[in-house]
């Protein structure tokens, strides 16, 4: 086994192959650039190097050197999949924790995978898959296969350049967006068409190999809840196969793997018919681990990233296929940084409180302190939870995700309770498209309690009472006879401002939220009772922002200052824009001073590759204008204002 290794990542994926060194007494090595200088991956390493970037071949292999590591382990993402490092590693004479750089190679490219596993007997979808289609020529091979399509680039993954094509007149467009983008996301145009499977069910199968010619299958992971092709919950075993067809599955997996000479984790992926669940077809092979792997490591009871070093340090497979058992259910949920209520826009900041609940794995790299930005992908955190059976898994899954508190960064956690609990997920009612179809209803979210802008408002009454207790002192708006309303301005990030008036103190108080009627909340701490009904809060405050969580969902509530004669309803109208995520203002397209229409594009800001444009909310006139293009910019940041003419 191996004294040393370093781990060619960052984030959640460090820390938890760290973990398994730890338990192995293998010294473990980080890399990490110089935003990552405090990230928790640093500090949990035995020693840290800094590199210029994670895709950077030859620091990392430097880095390797210099820190004395006998070997290397890529995590995925960055340099996983990447032949040259798998041999720049070889060359300096440290091994690669992965496959030979044969088999990324072999499987690495779409077509040449497609070709090689069709070659092995495993069944692929229908195609067209020849290298150097012209546009035309992949036109009429898209006919040939048959409407409805789907294009795909034979040199990437993660959903980029796939294009679903329905009617035929769609398909010059189609053909045309999908190059540029897998242009742009791969340095290469290539395409291939499939036939798109109808309800289609995404299914893939955990295989492991060793240098010595053993391979096996772990059983299969459903991964088709998804939004726009990523994987948001994935789950072992599916809900949709029987052993018959879990053995069928495995066993041309395997054959898949044996094809090109495959050696250490890898997952084979396919695309099944909901409606003919007999039916498998190869869509592509990862070599790799997989993001989803915990919840095949808490059905087998195996640690994959040990299986990992064994088989890398030359050991055989400690078991063979018989011995596989698969027990109970587990399902993971992807924590994100992005604002299901703003279309899933990324987000950022800097994570102020963060309570992990108890009974569930997070596999996780984030800290209390860590900055959330837009330079990497935008997952946090993995929940996952494991039962006897699917039902008692997802309530497990549920109560762990109320219990999961994330405040200073957006996230999707409410969007995923939401989701676990949907009755098509419930039923195992599940296809790829299931996410998309149920997206407004999940995402909306209902607005902000009226207890939670009750407790924002109370809490500033409770900010400014004196500790001393001096009654005169206190902000109440006490006079003879009475207690005066004290109105509040607290505006929801994201939200329109809403007024709220308080009268009495904190500790016993009047609320009134908006236009509803008075009710009796008092707070102490961060526990509110609130019209008889008392709840409690995870609280902390970022400047004149506090942020309040409970059950899985944040609230961070801006500018909760005290109304100065103005309603809230003119606040909601002040031709502020705000930057919808954080990231770097690409563009200005208008000057101070300039006249606006209504909905003119002011700026666009871009973060994790993703561009949005910022419109004007009125017509007016640019009376202020901070954005400047090239500027980082914070959520919420204010871009510009527009004041009527």
């Amino acid at each position: 086994m191996f004294d040393s290794v370093l781990v060619a990542n960052r984030g959640e994926i460090a820390v938890r192959v760290f973990r398994t060194l730890r338990r192995l007494g293998i010294r473990s090595v980080a890399v990490h650039t110089g935003a990552d200088a405090g990230a928790r991956h640093v500090r949990e390493a035995d020693e840290a190097l800094r590199i210029p970037s994670y895709l950077d071949i030859d620091a990392v292999v430097g880095a390797a050197r210099a820190a004395g590591a006998a070997a290397v382990h890529p995590g995925y993402g960055f340099l996983a999949e990447n032949t040259a490092f798998a041999r720049a590693c070889a060359g300096a004479g440290l091994v690669f924790i992965g496959p030979p750089a044969s088999a990324i190679d072999a499987m690495g490219d779409k077509i040449r995978a497609k070709r090689t596993v069709a070659a092995a007997g495993v069944p692929v979808v229908p195609g067209r898959d020849e290298p150097g289609l012209s546009d035309a020529e992949l036109e009429a091979a898209a006919l040939e296969v048959g409407l409805p399509v789907l294009l795909k680039p034979s040199a990437g993954g993660g959903g980029k350049g796939m294009r679903l094509v329905r009617d035929a007149a769609d398909l010059p467009e189609a053909i045309a967006s999908a190059r540029r983008e897998a242009r742009g996301s791969f340095g290469d145009d290539t395409l291939l068409a499939e036939r798109f499977v109808e309800n289609p069910r995404h299914i893939e199968i955990q295989v492991f190999a060793d240098a010595r010619g053993n391979a096996v299958h772990l059983g299969e992971r459903e991964c088709s809840l998804q939004r726009r092709h990523q994987k948001i919950v994935e789950e072992a075993p599916s809900p949709l196969l029987d052993e018959a067809s879990r053995a069928r599955m495995g066993a041309a997996a395997v054959a898949a793997a044996q094809a090109v000479g495959y050696v250490g984790a890898g997952t084979v992926e396919y695309i099944v018919s909901a409606d003919r669940p007999d039916e498998f077809f190869f869509m592509e092979m990862n070599t790799r681990l997989q993001v989803e792997h915990p919840v095949t490591e808490l059905v087998t009871g195996l640690d994959l990233v040990e299986l990992q070093l064994r088989v890398a340090a030359g050991e055989p497979l400690p078991f063979g296929q018989d011995e596989v058992r698969l027990d109970g259910h587990a399902i993971e949920a992807r924590v994100y940084a992005e604002d299901p209520a703003r279309g899933f826009l990324p987000t950022g900041g800097t994570v102020l409180a963060l309570a992990e609940p108890g009974g569930a794995r997070v596999d996780s790299g984030l800290d209390i302190g860590t900055e959330v930005g837009g330079a990497y992908d935008p997952m946090l955190a993995k929940v996952i939870v494991h039962g006897a059976d699917r039902t008692e898994a997802l309530h497990r899954l549920d109560r762990a995700l109320a219990g999961y508190t994330l405040l200073g960064v957006p996230t999707n956690v409410a969007f995923l309770r939401a989701l676990v609990k949907h009755p098509s997920v419930a039923s195992g009612d599940l296809d790829t498209g299931l996410v998309e179809r149920v997206l407004d209803e999940l995402a909306s979210g209902g607005g902000v309690p009226p207890e939670v802008l009750a407790a924002a408002a109370l809490d500033r009454m409770l900010a400014l009472e004196p500790a001393d207790g001096d009654p005169w002192s206190i902000p109440d708006g006490w006079r003879p006879g009475a207690h005066a309303w004290a109105p509040w301005i607290i505006t929801p990030s994201g939200g329109e401002p809403v007024e709220v008036r308080v009268q009495g103190r904190a500790a016993s108080a009047r609320v009134v939220v908006g236009e509803g009627e008075p009710v009796a909340a008092s707070l102490t701490g961060s526990t509110l009772t609130y019209g008889g009904r008392t709840v409690s809060f995870t609280a902390a405050r970022d400047g004149r922002t506090l942020w309040l969580g409970r059950d899985g969902h944040a609230w961070a509530l801006a500018e909760h200052v005290k109304a100065e004669g103005g309603a809230a309803a003119e606040a909601s109208g002040d031709g502020v824009l705000r930057s919808p995520m954080p990231g770097t203002v690409l563009a200005v397209k208008v000057g101070e001073g300039d006249r606006v229409d209504e909905g003119q594009p002011i700026a666009v800001v871009e973060a994790m590759k993703m561009e949005h444009t910022v419109t004007a909310p009125r017509a007016g006139v640019v009376a202020q204008l901070p954005a400047r293009a090239g500027a980082q910019v914070a959520l919420d940041a204010v871009l510009a204002v527009i004041e009527e003419a």
